[in-house]
């Protein structure tokens, strides 16, 4: 590289530099984006080099159009030179990374290695690397490398900052990435200045004559490749003057035109090997000269590309060919015809034994008709992609295994699965699309049903409830007669959960329940506890309890039977039961990096922990469900977490985030609207109204719960909301509203045993009786078991305490009122606890109000972390966890430490009172 191409950009070496040097003190990703031929890659050469003079190691990798269907290939060509480390790694994430690399067999259970899992492996090997020596990842045309690639650099992007890891991508103007996605620094390269442009053309003719010096400038606009390689073809004989410098063609099509000029006197031979190199995803020489002499039909030796060495096209070593631009690349490609393009990659596939993969696309990109062998052979492909944790692959596979497929019978299969793979992505729009050409094919009971299911992840419209209950019902009664138990439990499943999100009554809502109970399946099967659960929560929920208990006490249930219990108990009001289900969950689905479901589990588990106002639980579940949430683009879970948040903090006094948490899931809940968000937003918003001493308001949020008019109307939410709504009734008017709603609850709950329902039943009861009945219903009340739900039992002893006091039985007051502060105290509820003590000094008693803990000090992640730490895990242990390098878990650690004023990580477990 001469460096002429780096003229003009000063302001842009210097924030290369300032990257690379900051290195040894810690890392970050900077983007350079811009048009072809611009300098990116000039840039990213020269940032390379004085990074290994630094003694950085330096990680290369250059994404190519052709290996974009061939998963984890950047990712493989990025790390290659460090694999001889994997086995270094905790075996669980080298197998899952080796897999991807097809290096290993897939797991015995079957089941796709996460990418997640695969994503941490390469952090742990990119940090621990770094840990020894700092490291810097460079990679160019980002635009072009394999979906599963991007998708692990956007994990990695995410965490760097505290290890001395940078990371350098280059990517093309108008080309969407996911890494588009994080705010990552940018730097945006545009058209030289008129001066740089005129210094960079003398450099590199420094003779040219002053009319086509002129042109030459004007054509380029600015673009260094364009000044470099446009003189030249301006003065090849024959080559599109008019074309290269008119304003009317694209400059990218010009660049093009210029490198095409140079091909058209190249032999035969030479030809044909750029061909298959430009049409090959690897450029490993042996292969292309193998494929060229197919294509040529004879031998075609390593000479035949001197001639493209010769002219600049193409550089090559005794193992590769590398084109000079990817313009190269696609001049060459445009110039070709359809049909040598179509033997090129036919040739190729040709000399591909052994790489069954690579030989598939080949023999689909060389297919100009239908071929079903080709079909069938991309169907395995894709099977393959996706054991490999490469869903987006798998995808790609099966639609061009649709688009060349000749038998009808199998169409509806491909479609199915590709509509699934599309889901599983987040890809609605897709999914919705393979779905539509699914519809009207003629798709057999169980095929059909899968239909169903997908139309149902895809539509989640609340007022076609009760028809699409009618569906799922009698789709489920076939699939049954079919023989297949399990597919009809899962379609009753999404049936039971649109009878949760919409009462269509209980007649239809009992039809879903017998539906289920009439499978062949244990009764303590997760989906049929779920059902029950979701469809019947009250009328069922005595049958539900004792299946948890009997669930609890017996075991043996994996991570995602958990999170189906764990769900199913706080759809009928369980919050004691979900918690341990949830806590299970949890763990089994982090260590398994299914990072989208344990997302799932931690919002239901933050709803339970703001319920029972558990905060050290709840404080780094809602954080770490937030993060996960937005990370792997899921609204619906988004929205959840923001809820469970406010709800938190309203409890524990924090209202200020508490009011612009729940502004946000407002704002969320617009776009992704359901009633039980809705519902949520309004118990959450009658919380915050309590927390403020604002009675009417709150009443005012937590009616439209109860109101059958309200968009925010859940029945089966009332359960929940019947406390807040018994605080907050003060006016006459207000408690007969109350009163009368508690009366049909009492009806319709009269079935359950759930301890929370008959805690927060009783303690309306308490708050709601008339002067003569009150004591009865307080001691009542008092009664129950409230041994799970401690934030019930000190609000009910507070009311109970001030209701004596206002009786003036004020030594009698003092005793609730005083468990009352102490337990408000323990749980962080600020409101309450500040009401408890005001109750006291009203009576006569005094006493100092207790102090912030240490804790407050800490962010939820950093409390998360020092409980994990506390309890004896190692920095790799704890980031193994949470997903997150173990040098970023040291550095929070650091932070933590002065924050409690302690010095070293065994006082932690005596700050948190951690058992051993």
């Amino acid at each position: 590289m001469s460096g002429h191409e780096l003229i003009g950009r000063d302001k842009e070496l210097t924030a290369l530099d300032a990257l690379v040097d900051g290195l040894p003190e810690g890392g970050g990703t900077l983007v350079v984006r811009g048009a072809p031929g611009i300098g990116k890659s000039a840039l990213l050469s020269r940032a390379a080099r004085r990074a290994q003079s630094a003694g950085v190691i330096v990680l290369t990798a250059c994404g190519v159009e052709a290996e974009t269907h061939l998963p984890f290939a950047g990712l493989y060509e990025l790390t290659r030179t460090m694999l001889d480390r994997v086995p270094e790694l905790p075996p669980v994430q080298a197998e899952a990374l080796l897999g991807a690399f097809g290096m290993a067999e897939p797991p015995p259970t079957g089941r796709a290695p996460q990418l997640f899992l695969i994503a941490l492996a390469t952090l742990d090997l990119l940090t621990e690397t770094a840990g020894q020596t700092p490291v810097l990842l460079v990679v160019d045309d980002a635009q072009w490398l394999d979906s599963p690639t991007l998708d692990v650099l956007v994990f990695v992007a995410r965490r760097l900052g505290a290890e001395p890891l940078g990371m350098l991508l280059g990517i093309r103007d108008a080309h969407t990435t996911p890494l588009d996605t994080l705010a990552l620094s940018e730097l945006r390269l545009h058209p030289l200045t008129t001066n740089d442009a005129g210094a960079l053309l003398d450099a590199v003719e420094p003779q040219l004559e002053p009319p086509l010096r002129h042109r030459v400038l004007d054509a380029a606009a600015g673009n260094p490749l364009a000044l470099i390689e446009l003189p030249a073809a301006l003065r090849e004989q024959g080559a599109p003057a008019e074309a290269l410098t008119s304003s009317a063609v694209p400059l990218t099509s010009r660049l093009e035109q210029a490198f095409a000029s140079r091909l058209l006197d190249l032999p035969s031979d030479t030809g044909s090997v750029l061909l298959v190199a430009a049409s090959d995803d690897e450029g490993a020489l042996g292969e292309v000269l193998a494929a060229a002499s197919v294509l040529a039909g004879s031998d075609v030796s390593p000479e035949a590309l001197s001639p493209a060495v010769e002219i600049g096209l193409v550089t090559a070593d005794e193992y590769r060919i590398r084109f000079c631009h990817p313009l190269v690349r696609s001049a060459i490609l445009q110039t070709a015809s359809l049909a040598d393009r179509l033997a090129a990659h036919g040739a190729l596939a040709a000399v591909l034994d052994g790489q069954s993969d690579r030989r598939t696309w080949h023999r689909a990109a060389a297919s100009g008709r239908h071929d079903e062998s080709v079909a069938a052979e991309l169907d395995e492909t894709a099977a393959r992609a996706e054991a490999r944790g490469a869903p987006a692959v798998a995808l790609a596979a099966l639609e061009r295994s649709i688009a060349l497929a000749e038998i009808p019978s199998r169409k509806g299969k491909r479609l199915l699965k590709a509509a699934e793979l599309a889901l599983e992505l987040g890809r609605t729009d897709q999914a919705a699309a393979l779905l539509h050409l699914a519809e009207p094919l003629e798709l057999d009971v169980l095929e059909r049903a899968r239909t169903v299911l997908l139309s149902e992840a895809l539509e989640v419209d609340v007022s076609k409830s009760i028809p699409r209950l009618h569906l799922l019902i009698a789709t489920a009664e076939d699939v049954a007669d079919s023989g297949d138990p399990e597919l009809a439990l899962r379609v009753l499943r999404v049936a039971a959960r649109r009878c949760w999100w919409a009462d269509p009554g209980r007649a239809l809502r009992e039809r879903v329940v017998a539906a289920a109970e009439r499978l062949p399946v244990p009764e303590l099967h997760p989906d049929l506890v779920f059902i029950l659960a979701a469809a019947t929560p009250l009328e069922r929920g005595a049958t539900v309890i004792e299946r948890f208990e009997r669930l609890e006490s017996e075991g043996g249930y994996d991570a995602l039977a958990a999170a189906t219990l764990g769900t199913a108990a706080t759809t009928m009001g369980g919050y004691d039961h979900a918690a341990g289900f949830l806590r299970h969950a949890a763990a089994g689905l982090r260590a398994q990096g299914r990072l989208g479901l344990l997302a799932q589990s931690l919002v239901s588990l933050s709803f339970t922990s703001a319920h029972i106002v558990d905060w050290e639980s709840g404080l780094p579940s809602v954080a770490e469900a937030l993060r996960l949430a937005e990370e792997n683009a899921q609204p619906r879970w988004v929205t959840g977490a923001l809820i469970a948040k406010a709800h938190l903090s309203a409890v524990l006094g924090d209202l200020e985030t508490a009011q612009t948490t729940i502004g946000q899931a407002e704002r969320h809940v617009l776009a992704v609207a359901n009633s039980s968000n809705l519902a949520f937003i309004q118990i959450t918003r009658g919380v915050m109204g309590l927390a403020a001493g604002r009675h009417a308001e709150a009443f005012a949020c937590v009616w439209r719960v109860f109101d059958p008019a309200d968009p925010a109307h859940h029945p089966f939410l009332q359960t929940i909301a019947i406390p807040v709504l018994a605080e907050a009734a003060v006016s006459d008017e207000d408690r007969a509203l109350a009163r009368d709603v508690l009366s049909r609850l009492d009806e319709s709950a009269a079935a359950t045993t759930a301890r929370m329902i008959r805690a927060n039943l009783g303690f309306a009861h308490a708050l709601l009786a008339d002067d003569e009945d009150a004591e009865a219903s307080f001691r009542s009340a008092l009664d129950l078991d409230l041994s799970r739900d401690p934030f019930t039992r000190a609000r009910l002893l507070l009311a109970y305490g001030a209701w004596l006091r206002r009786r003036r039985r004020v030594m009698e007051s003092r005793a609730p009122l005083r468990i009352a502060r102490e337990t408000f105290a323990s749980l962080g509820a600020q409101p309450w606890h500040e009401r408890a003590c005001q109750e006291l000094r009203s009576s006569g008693e005094g006493g100092p109000q207790s102090m912030p803990a240490d804790w407050d000090l800490l962010t939820p992640q950093e409390l998360q972390i020092a409980q994990l730490a506390a309890t004896g895990l190692s920095n790799r242990e704890i980031g193994q966890q949470l997903y997150l390098s173990h040098r970023t878990i040291g550095a929070h650690l650091y932070r933590i430490y002065p924050k409690l004023g302690i010095t070293s990580r065994g006082q932690l477990r005596e700050k948190l009172q951690v058992d051993g």
